[in-house]
């Protein structure tokens, strides 16, 4: 027996002296630990994270530490990482195969920390490394919602530009917290200020049933409508009297100003949606950025042939589309509303403080516009509101004497400025164009596409020969 024993004391030995190294090793680390101010604690653990010390990190790793330790909360290493900005440390622990989408405490990924405390550039860093921009946490929030319940503005354009199906919905979310720096950043990657809720309240009526007045006015700039009403058909001014904010109610109800009648055609509407895009480009880039190429004179996209993209330049908005990027929507209500018409008299309501009603005959302005009504008649129609079944409605046409524009007010039906517009722009040359519903135009490849709708966040083309239908979303002047 004694070659056993011989080599059970050649094993002790052995394992003694793997000991011995574990323990030499462990020492060192910790010796390099106390030199760097750290102690071999998993508390200094996280704190070299948020410090952005690698090296440090490296030294816990020697000294026996898993990557993937965590805190009583539940956070990783990668999480302080997140909270801190701390791009190097970050990296330390996803080249050490630390999930770039690891949940901790309420189920929150690195990403989500660092959109909530607003470390930009983590944020930008994070989703380059492939981190899901729609995961939900424990409450149901992806990031775009977190950053806008925190108010947390200077991180939404990243995360805008990869989860834009939940624009609108943060933009409501934002009016209801009277947000409005989120709101500015929001409605330039693409949020609509038309978006409703189900119950028909609009981003403004939630500002401003809430007392938002800076988030309500800057809402207002944006081109949202303050005579438009809910479904129980109340106006933003009513929601705001309602809650007890009358001096916001007051603002929101005051006497439609001159501009607020006036009647435009696409060409200046397009002109002024082109104006809104280059001031936003222009606030983006300030004054060191390059020029961007003139795109020319907004015209009509009806009948243009979209310019060819060159290898390299980004992909189409949806799969086999035009190279077409939608900037701007338009669709402004009149403050006026048509009650009814009767022996060549119309009666028409201002959606002024006084609710005042005019009684106007063909041929006479509209007192204190530019609007001189061409023709009262009642007519038969059909449409969505009726099923599809004829009725007789009272229409009012009205023409913009300074713009020479004419619209067609109907009795029952929001009194709007316009048609639906949208400022779109070709990806390929940048040039930009006016797209209305009907209009005809041609891809680089010659296919013709008909616009079928335009819609606050999107617009629906339909491929002339084979019928197919596909969206273009709105991307916003950033986005």
């Amino acid at each position: 027996m004694k070659w056993w024993s011989n080599r059970v004391g050649v094993a002790c030995c052995a394992a003694a002296l793997v000991l011995a190294g574990c323990r030499d090793r462990e020492q060192a680390a910790s010796d390099e630990l106390t030199e760097a101010g750290y102690r071999m604690t998993a508390d200094d653990w996280f704190r070299a994270a948020a410090n952005d010390q690698a090296a440090v990190l490296e030294r816990f790793v020697k000294g026996g530490y898993a990557v993937d330790l965590r805190d009583a909360a539940g956070d990783t290493a990668l999480h302080a990482a997140a909270a801190a900005g701390a791009e190097k440390a970050a990296k330390f622990l996803l080249d050490r195969k630390l999930p770039v989408d690891v949940t901790g405490a309420s189920d929150r990924t690195p990403l989500m920390v660092a959109v909530m405390a607003g470390k930009a550039s983590m944020t930008r860093w994070l989703l380059r490394q492939g981190a899901d921009p729609k995961k939900k946490d424990a409450d149901g929030f992806r990031p775009l919602m977190l950053a806008v319940k925190e108010g947390r503005h200077e991180v939404l354009g990243d995360l805008a530009a990869v989860d834009r199906a939940e624009l609108d919905d943060a933009l409501l979310v934002a009016s209801l917290l009277g947000k409005a720096k989120v709101i500015d950043v929001l409605t330039s990657y693409g949020a609509s200020v038309y978006a409703r809720m189900d119950d028909g309240r609009t981003p403004l009526m939630l500002a401003a049933e809430n007392g938002h007045q800076d988030a309500a006015k800057l809402l207002v700039d944006l081109g949202a409508n303050r005579f438009a009403a809910d479904s129980g058909g109340k106006t933003a001014a009513d929601l705001a009297a309602d809650a007890g904010h009358e001096p916001l109610a007051r603002m929101l109800r005051s006497d439609p100003a001159p501009e607020e009648f006036t009647l435009r055609t696409e060409q200046q509407l397009g002109d002024e949606m082109a104006a809104v895009v280059e001031r936003v480009e222009a606030a983006e880039g300030g004054p060191s950025a390059p020029a961007r190429s003139s795109p020319g004179a907004v015209v009509s996209l009806s009948g243009q042939t979209l310019g060819r993209r060159d290898a390299g330049q980004a992909s189409t908005p949806a799969a086999g589309a035009p190279a077409l990027v939608m900037r701007q929507f338009r669709q402004r209500e009149l403050p006026l509303e048509v009650r009814h018409v009767e022996a060549g008299v119309a009666r028409i309501a201002v959606k002024d403080s006084q609710r005042h009603e005019w009684k106007v005959k063909e041929g006479e302005w509209l007192a204190g516009t530019r609007l001189k009504v061409l023709r009262i008649q009642r007519r038969m129609e059909s449409g969505k509101e009726n099923f599809g079944r004829p009725v007789e409605v009272s229409v009012v046409e009205v023409e913009d004497t300074a713009t020479g524009a004419r619209r067609n007010l109907i009795a029952g039906v929001a009194a709007t400025a316009h048609d639906p517009v949208a400022l779109v722009e070709d990806s390929a040359t940048g040039k930009r164009y006016i797209a209305a519903p009907g209009q005809v135009f041609t891809g680089a490849d010659g296919i013709r596409y008909t616009i079928s709708d335009v819609r606050p966040n999107q617009i629906v083309i339909e491929e002339t020969g084979t019928g197919r239908v596909q969206t273009l979303p709105l991307r916003g002047p950033r986005g």
